[in-house]
């Protein structure tokens, strides 16, 4: 048993040019930058950073941004690097499968699984918990969920998730124009609520800017929640709970990161962007560049307008806690307004990126090959119609908070992954021709990954043990069918690769 077996790059880019199942090119680097900030700039942006200030840093929240900001920066110029070579649906899970090996790579591929289902499913959940929140700042006091009997069915999902699958299906670019609209309002919205919130802050607000550590319990409470919540790294090396300080930075960081999550999407849709090897970097570089600074913009402004201590008072803060306290409370409004445009893109861009993700394992045997199968249209139809059914399903049926934190630990272990393969793509095919490569090599990629091993050792005890529990289930499904199933070792992508080879012979001539 070969659990090791890599496919080659030249493999992994016959992939995109033969048969039914290749995808058409036609995004460009606009595209992919607004992608990437429409799928990061969501309700995060104005709740995470008050939720990290009020239980993790206080007002050095701000480092906490910043920490989170530079380690995703780091690893989205490993993906850039890999997507300047290899422009292939798949985005982690086709790195690592060219470098590390299968096993590896469809570890990977579960991860990134995890991360959009996940994500999509609570995002397209909370989407209809703030469609109702704005509804009432309104006046409109009506309820999107219909209770049945015991069961409480919520429709609101079902129409972002259904809008957005129909758009999918007709084509990615015009999902990518439909999303840029959306997306260039909300970053409107997010600059003007910044703009007005600098005219409440109160410079005493950020002393002290890194607050004493404390008790978990001393400031949480009950809410605290005992061993379960405690980050993993303080669970085995016997440190009680604590909160602020220097590891509060850390595990604010750790918490953060979900603002930042999505960039890898844009990965996932460099075989549907023209010129890839120039756009994909360019586009992942100019939208991240843009959030971070939206991201700690809003934290100063959070914890500039009230202390830290208020806000921990109150049980879910945000920025919308925040403009409340100090009297504006029109801003709830516009807040609220933001929020459900903000969510509406993210919901997109999730669909996009979990299609991508099971159709690049699909194309390779690992799922079944049906689901690889492109429409007229040029994307993979009955395949986005299954996701969005799914995510239906999942956030119209089901309470999916409590799997939140499921979306960091998967995306870091990808991140990680990805970070340490550059310097073994380099050793193994430094004649490959790299349109980006990320300065520093093999130092900077392994402190990258060092980095994202650091992060994923704050987030908490609950979380290791859910991850631990689907990556067991990831193996089952392996070794029960995919290793079997797999392209790679039926000695088909060779196949595919010849072909390839023949087809440019007969065009030369």
């Amino acid at each position: 048993m070969n659990l090791f077996r890599t496919k080659s790059v030249e493999q992994a880019l016959a992939e995109t040019t033969t048969g039914d199942r290749k995808l058409v090119r036609n995004l460009g680097a606009w595209d992919l930058a607004v992608m990437g900030v429409a799928v990061a700039v969501g309700a995060g942006i104005f709740s995470i950073g008050a939720q990290a200030a009020a239980f993790h840093a206080g007002p050095a929240a701000i480092l906490s941004f910043l920490i989170a900001g530079i380690v995703c920066a780091g690893a989205m110029m490993c993906y850039a690097e890999f997507a300047s070579m290899i422009p292939a649906a798949g985005s982690a899970y086709t790195f690592t499968y060219t470098t590390v090996g299968e096993v590896i790579a469809w570890v990977i591929g579960w991860d990134l699984i995890l991360e959009m289902l996940m994500a999509g499913s609570v995002i397209s959940k909370y989407w209809s918990v703030y469609l109702n929140d704005f509804l009432r700042l309104m006046g409109v006091h009506s309820s999107t969920e219909v209770p049945i009997g015991s069961f409480v069915f919520d429709w609101a999902p079902l129409i972002v998730i259904t809008f957005f699958t129909a758009l999918l299906v007709l084509g990615t670019k015009i999902s990518a124009q439909v999303d840029g609209a959306f997306t260039i309002l909300k970053v409107g919205i997010v600059i003007f609520v910044v703009v007005v919130g600098f005219f409440y802050i109160k410079p005493s607000n950020f002393t002290p800017f890194i607050p004493p550590s404390q008790p978990a319990s001393s400031v949480m409470g009950d809410a605290s929640g005992g061993v379960m919540t405690q980050p993993f790294l303080q669970w085995i090396t016997g440190q009680q709970p604590t909160v602020y300080g220097v590891s509060g930075i850390i595990s604010g960081a750790a918490l953060v990161l979900f603002s930042f999550l999505g960039f890898d999407v844009v990965a996932t849709a460099s075989e549907e962007a023209k010129d890839p090897k120039r756009n994909v970097p360019l586009g992942i570089g100019m939208g991240m560049l843009l959030v971070i600074v939206m991201y700690m913009l809003v934290a100063v402004v959070t914890t500039g307008m009230v202390s830290y201590k208020d806000l921990a008072r109150v049980k879910n803060p945000s920025l919308s806690t925040g403009f409340e306290l100090v009297g504006a409370t029109w801003a709830a409004k516009i807040i609220s307004f933001a929020i459900v445009i903000g969510l509406t893109t993210v919901v997109m861009v999730l669909l996009l990126g979990l299609t991508r993700v099971v159709f690049a394992i699909s194309r390779d045997g690992l799922l079944p090959r049906g689901f690889s199968k492109v429409g007229k249209h040029g994307t993979p139809a009955k395949l986005q119609i299954g996701v969005g059914v799914l995510f239906a399903v999942i956030s119209c049926c089901f309470d999916v908070s409590i799997l939140a934190d499921m979306v960091n630990i998967g995306t870091l272990s990808a991140f990680a992954l990805v970070a340490i393969s550059i310097p073994i793509m380099r050793w193994k095919r430094p004649d490959l021709p790299r349109a980006f490569k990320i300065p520093g090599s093999p130092w900077v990629p392994i402190l990258i990954a060092i980095a994202n091993l650091w992060l994923m050792l704050n987030l908490s005890m609950l979380t290791w043990i859910r991850f631990v529990i689907w990556l067991l289930l990831g193996f089952c499904i392996y070794f029960g069918y995919s290793y079997k199933h797999s392209l790679l070792g039926a000695g088909e992508l060779d196949a595919n690769l010849a072909q390839v080879r023949r087809e440019q012979g007969d065009s030369k001539e």
